[in-house]
């Protein structure tokens, strides 16, 4: 199957179509991230020259500085070239997740046109920073087989209807350990009980509030939400991870509509965790490695089991006993536990889903 590949442009210009320079938002996140111009330059490939050139030309633009020099200390950002570049990181960790999905989609349209062979295996999973690094080791692994994989990045509440309705082959869920176990659980029922389903276990992980470094605004638990001076955002309605939230709200007496922002939701954990850095909200709800990735403190209030559920009808398949294979895989393994309250010792562990879960 041949690849697919989508990466968001975008670009700011005035009505008479005059628009920033190619390539100055990327040597301003560049700048944000080395500290320095002359390092951005080199990350970029250009020349310092250049990168001067670019800067200036997008100054002209906004009739406004976006970069200082400090003697000794490099290149800092002004508060207009630090927005820009937190624009830029809000768009990738929004529309990653659907512009991966939309690549796989496309791949497997081109497959028939192409007279490729079938698809081997096909996974419906909520985004994550496991399952994608899974996927990306199973393309490369399945391709060296002349496989085919066909993957889509779904909430889980769609991964296990697609997986009951014979539309995928491995779905991606996560439920709660402890007690909220029980009712996170009763909201995939429908989809789940009495399917025979099979379940490959990818590892432990934990879910809390991300916070501004320090946590200035001293959020320590669900119930600090509920202040007024606290601005909150959300995962998205349908996904995992809020539906895991409003158990955990229900248990605890705190309604949603108490909550400023609740009602407004992301789309991946990843933008959850952009928004609150860079300002536009105070807490959100999700997983700790975006929380750190974007150099937010984190608040761990829940632990939940992170795995696949498969058809018995592809237990026996090459494809389904690669998938095995990179779970078990030490590599693989190690690489899960670096990322922050990840535990994949049980990564690869094979049980009927109903011994897991026998209240399905």
């Amino acid at each position: 199957m041949k690849q697919v590949s989508i990466r968001p442009v975008w670009t700011i210009q005035d009505l008479d179509g005059t628009a920033l320079p190619a390539r100055l938002i990327e040597l301003l996140v560049q700048v944000s991230e080395t500290g320095s111009l002359l390092r951005a330059a080199r990350a970029l490939e250009i020349s310092y020259r250049r990168a001067w050139d670019l800067v200036r030309l997008g100054e002209q633009l906004f009739q406004k500085e976006l970069l200082v020099m400090e003697r000794g200390k490099g290149s800092k950002l002004t508060e207009l070239g630090a927005r820009i570049v937190w624009a830029d990181r809000r768009i990738h960790a929004r529309l990653r997740p659907a512009l991966e999905t939309l690549s796989s989609e496309l791949a497997e349209e081109l497959r028939g046109a192409l007279s490729e062979a079938p698809t081997a295996l096909r996974i419906q999973v909520s985004h994550g920073f496991a399952i994608e690094r899974l996927i990306e080791r199973l393309i490369e692994s399945l391709a060296q087989d002349g496989l085919k994989l066909a993957f889509s990045y779904a909430n889980s509440s769609t991964a296990a209807a697609a997986l009951r309705d014979g539309d995928c082959d491995i779905a991606g869920l996560h439920i709660p350990l402890g007690p909220m176990e029980g009712a996170v659980l009763e909201h995939y029922r429908p989809w789940l009980q009495g399917q025979g389903f099979m379940l490959a276990d990818i590892a432990t992980r934990r879910q809390g509030l991300m916070v501004h470094p320090g946590n200035p605004r001293e959020v320590y638990a669900l119930a600090d939400l509920v202040r007024p001076n606290i601005r909150f955002i959300n995962r998205q309605p349908g996904s995992g991870t809020r539906l895991l939230l409003e158990a955990l709200l229900k248990a605890q007496g705190i309604s949603s509509t108490d909550i400023v922002g609740f009602e407004q939701g992301e789309y991946t954990h990843a933008a959850v965790a952009a928004y609150v850095a860079s300002g536009m909200a105070d807490v959100g709800f999700g997983l700790e490695p975006p929380a750190r990735r974007f150099k937010l403190d984190f608040v761990p209030i829940a632990t939940e089991r992170y795995f696949l559920l498969y058809r018995h009808e592809v237990k026996d398949t090459p494809a389904l006993q690669m998938v095995l294979a990179a779970l078990r895989e030490p590599a693989f393994r190690t690489e899960l536990a670096s990322l922050p309250g990840y535990d994949p010792s049980a990564s690869g562990t094979v049980s009927p889903l109903q011994e897991v879960f026998p209240e399905l």
